[in-house]
């Protein structure tokens, strides 16, 4: 009796050693970041997402000899960056990360694209690179996805029915009352006479939109610029 518990017991050990490493055999390796960009191979492809998680923007590298050091630190790199979205961009803009073979990161620069139609590709550089390794991984995140403003709405010029209540086509029309002058200025949308605006740092002219953000370096920190209406 004691021979076959003793089997048992070595059975049931071998199986739990056969499971663990099956377990680390299909455990995948970790290659994203916090935020969700994918970290792969300098010949792949890599793709960006915007605050909803949506993908957004792909990147491939267009410089393919990649190397620095402390001392003589790589500046600029050639990216093709896509948009991927379903979103017409007035203006994007990121940074490129690189990493070496230990995965410490080892050069960022920053790059931006003035417009960026639904499937189009754009060759940007990264002049604030400095990249001090011989890099065996890359990431791209987006900071700046503005979108195209939606025209507003036109008057047909009165080809459309007349709503019910309304006077018909070739009826004189009664003079208005004040009151009903106040309620037409009242209900005129604002989108209307909403000009175009854009914001100037430094130089730098940016498109400016109600309520969509616009996330700036300043030294080390990330400055979000948000404008909204006042209520």
């Amino acid at each position: 009796m004691k021979a076959i518990i003793n089997v048992f017991g070595l059975a049931l050990v071998l199986s739990a050693c056969a499971v663990g490493v099956s377990a680390q055999q299909v455990a995948p390796a970790e290659t994203t970041t916090a935020g969700g960009e994918p970290r792969v191979a300098l010949t792949e492809a890599t793709t960006a997402f915007d605050a909803a998680g949506r993908v957004a923007l792909g990147g491939r590298l267009r410089t393919t000899a990649l190397a620095g050091t402390q001392d003589a630190p790589a500046r600029n790199v050639l990216i093709a960056i896509e948009n991927r979205s379903q979103f017409f961009y007035n203006y994007v803009s990121g940074s490129a990360t690189f990493y070496d073979a230990a995965g410490v990161r080892c050069g960022e620069g920053m790059w931006k694209v003035g417009t960026l139609a639904v499937g189009e590709v754009a060759e940007v550089d990264t002049p604030g690179l400095r990249l001090t390794c011989t890099p065996a991984a890359w990431r791209i995140v987006a900071i700046n996805l503005l979108t195209r403003s939606t025209d507003a709405a036109k008057p047909d010029g009165g080809s459309s029915p007349a709503p019910d209540g309304a006077t018909p086509a070739g009826t004189p029309a009664t003079a208005a009352t004040p009151s009903s002058r106040v309620d037409a200025v009242a209900t005129t949308s604002p989108a209307s006479a909403m000009p175009r605006l854009e914001i100037n740092i430094n130089g730098r002219t940016l498109p400016l939109q109600i309520g969509n953000p616009i996330e700036i370096i300043v030294g080390n920190e990330r400055v979000n610029i948000v404008v909204n209406p006042v209520p």
